[in-house]
């Protein structure tokens, strides 16, 4: 990590693309899938460095009670729950709560696919090396939901590749991918924008463009 962060999304995903370069991932069988919307700014560099092609990963956070930065789980892009248990507990996550709860991100997942994609297909990832891209993980909850989505798809092999994560993170990660490569690792980790100098909201629109763009 250049100084101790990042410039803006577009910078962590050349560098994120390069490393995975120089450590021999990528090829025909690659797709790279970005976690939107900030992912896919960083994703859509990754696949531009590897030559591979690039979708969205559709999943949603699960916020707790009163908190919803704080995620306590996540739905897949099949529609699937992954709860932490033991955070959901300690937060005061009730059962009736977290059923409304993971049924509303259900639904904005369902929403995001039409809203991104736009009558478009999902790239097959049956048999191929899928790299998953975020921006970078706290908890890691989005991340592992689509990390056993891609197990139950048939993905040959699931990369996780992201710009920053906290220490502990990264070992809960390693039960959902086959390996994950992270260009920082820093201890002391509040927030991933804290870690980037321009850490702006991205849009819809910008999504959808990276997305046609990667078409051509």
């Amino acid at each position: 990590m250049p100084g101790d962060r990042f410039a803006d999304r577009t910078e962590a995903g050349r560098l994120l693309g390069e490393d995975l370069r120089a450590r021999g991932i990528g090829g025909e069988d690659t797709v790279v899938l970005g976690v939107p919307r900030g992912g896919v700014v960083t994703a859509a560099q990754v696949a531009e460095v590897l030559g591979a092609p690039l979708d969205v990963a559709l999943a949603r956070k699960v916020g707790a009670p009163g908190n919803p930065e704080l995620a306590i789980g996540a739905v897949g892009p099949d529609g699937s729950a992954v709860i932490d248990e033991d955070l959901a507990r300690r937060v005061g996550a009730t059962a009736e709560w977290l059923t409304q709860a993971t049924a509303r991100e259900r639904h904005e997942v369902a929403e995001r696919q039409q809203r991104f994609r736009g009558g478009r297909p999902p790239l097959d990832v049956t048999g191929r090396q899928v790299i998953v891209v975020d921006d970078g993980v706290a908890t890691g909850s989005t991340a592992i939901a689509v990390g056993r989505w891609l197990a139950g798809a048939g993905a040959a092999r699931r990369i996780l590749a992201v710009p920053v994560a906290p220490p502990q993170t990264v070992r809960r990660l390693t039960e959902a991918y086959d390996d994950v490569v992270v260009l920082a690792a820093p201890p002391a980790f509040f927030a991933v924008g804290e870690f980037y100098t321009d850490f702006r909201q991205v849009t819809d629109d910008e999504v959808r463009q990276l997305l046609r763009s990667g078409d051509d």
